[in-house]
């Protein structure tokens, strides 16, 4: 691994931010390099978000670090990734649910929905489905899902997400409030919500 990329997530260790061993391992397998247009490869241990065309961004490795311990996913979960963009997280995500597990990615720009499918490719899953289209409808079909995280900001966290949330299920999205949250589905009407201020996304398109 490049030396800068593993100070970064030293750093992010020593920090707290990402704390649990299998999610630790798979930043170290699942290299943000692999994620980056031609030429930005240098920049993968820049704790910031970059560009990857198309006003989109990979998110910075502090924010997708905090996601995946905050959204706690675990071995053989299915997992929705709206937004799926550059497909690092959609390959974190992968690596960390196991072969019994399935990630579908949905990315709603068809250019980034192939640069992400590329990208992802590289790394041979047989557990991932990617999918260009509306993320913000889900996925009928494919659900319940156990996880659900999105990358951009949403105006309001759109019902028929939580919907397709299974039982104890948890979601991870950025509101335009400027913040995280995180909602967990208690039973088939409740759910709770935690609130991290303080993250900033590109916002939720919700057609196109």
């Amino acid at each position: 691994m490049d030396k800068k990329y593993e100070a970064l997530l030293e750093n992010l260790v020593e920090e707290g931010y990402i704390t649990t061993p299998e999610y630790i391992e798979a930043f170290r397998q699942v290299r943000r390099d692999s994620f980056l247009p031609a030429g930005m490869e240098m920049e993968a241990s820049v704790n910031a978000p970059l560009p990857i065309g198309h006003d989109q961004t990979i998110s910075q490795p502090l924010t997708v670090a905090f996601m995946l311990e905050m959204l706690s996913p675990q071995p053989g979960n299915t997992v929705l990734d709206i937004g799926s963009g550059s497909g690092w997280t959609t390959a974190l995500l992968a690596q960390i649910v196991g072969p019994t597990g399935h990630v579908y990615a949905v990315e709603l720009i068809p250019e980034l929905y192939e640069f992400g499918k590329a990208n992802v490719a590289k790394y041979q899953f047989k557990n991932v489905t990617m999918l260009c289209g509306n993320g913000t409808k889900g996925l009928l079909g494919h659900g319940p899902f156990d996880r659900i995280q999105v990358a951009a900001a949403a105006k309001k966290i759109p019902q028929v997400l939580l919907d397709q949330l299974a039982m104890g299920g948890k979601m991870i999205i950025p509101t335009q409030a400027e913040d995280l949250r995180l909602v967990t589905r208690v039973t088939k009407d409740k759910y709770e919500t935690k609130i991290f201020p303080g993250f900033l996304f590109v916002p939720l398109v919700e057609k196109k």
